[in-house]
């Protein structure tokens, strides 16, 4: 005889599948950092280009407007440093020669720029902080000076009474290569053209017979393209 109790029957419980593990966060890849210029960036790192220039290797050219200075190799090749050149009013052009050269040398400011600037130091000695950097080359007569900087962040920029700046690391390397004596051919910004753009930049400065008086280096030569004080400056 079948009981009557009822049975109660309980539903089966069915375990949920587990969860899918998450999957770890990837990590993150080191940074790499590009190489980095010597204080410039890319279009201001010492280089050998293609230059075409019937210069005498050793020469130096220096092209204002596109703030660059070539150390004539050959015929066809220079080497190639970025630089700061002479800011509105202080551009200037013509033929010099490399009278001496300094290695960390002494800042004696011309009195003009003393006027210009009465906080200004009579004299500051060679070394790190001062603005003529590690070398210096002076040129002919004038108050000229191709030098280093202690503001690298000013090369490719137009920020100098006159003076061309080049970095410390890469006017080290150009003061090893230039002699006392070596001719320097500063072309005028408003005419300066990049090698690529038809005649060879230095076209201008070319003489057919150059024992001719007119065709003489003086000092004349290095001329204001304005009526700014012809003085070297290296702030």
């Amino acid at each position: 005889m079948a009981s009557s109790t009822p049975v109660y029957v309980a539903t089966p419980v069915h375990a949920s599948a587990p969860a899918p593990a998450l999957a770890p966060a990837p990590i993150p890849a080191p940074l790499v950092e590009p190489p980095k210029a010597a204080d410039g960036p890319g279009a201001f790192v010492r280089q050998v280009v293609d230059y075409a220039s019937r210069q005498t290797p050793g020469t130096v050219i220096i092209d204002t407007k596109n703030t660059f200075l070539y150390f004539v190799l050959n015929d066809t090749q220079a080497l190639r440093y970025g630089i700061g050149v002479g800011r509105e009013g202080f551009a200037w052009s013509g033929e010099q020669t490399v009278a001496r050269k300094a290695e960390w040398p002494d800042w004696r400011p011309p009195a003009e720029m003393v006027s210009r600037q009465p906080y200004l130091p009579r004299f500051m000695a060679g070394g790190p902080g001062n603005p003529l950097g590690a070398r210096a080359m002076y040129l002919g007569e004038t108050e000229y000076r191709i030098h280093g900087t202690n503001k690298p962040d000013t090369i490719g920029k137009r920020v100098s009474s006159g003076c061309i700046r080049l970095t410390n690391e890469d006017v080290e390397d150009l003061y090893e290569r230039v002699k006392v004596g070596a001719k320097v051919i500063v072309l005028p910004g408003t005419a300066a053209r990049r090698p690529s753009q038809g005649a060879p930049p230095d076209a201008a400065f070319r003489s057919p017979d150059p024992a001719s008086p007119s065709n003489r280096p003086s000092v004349a030569n290095a001329q204001m393209l304005s009526s700014g004080p012809k003085i070297a400056e290296a702030q």
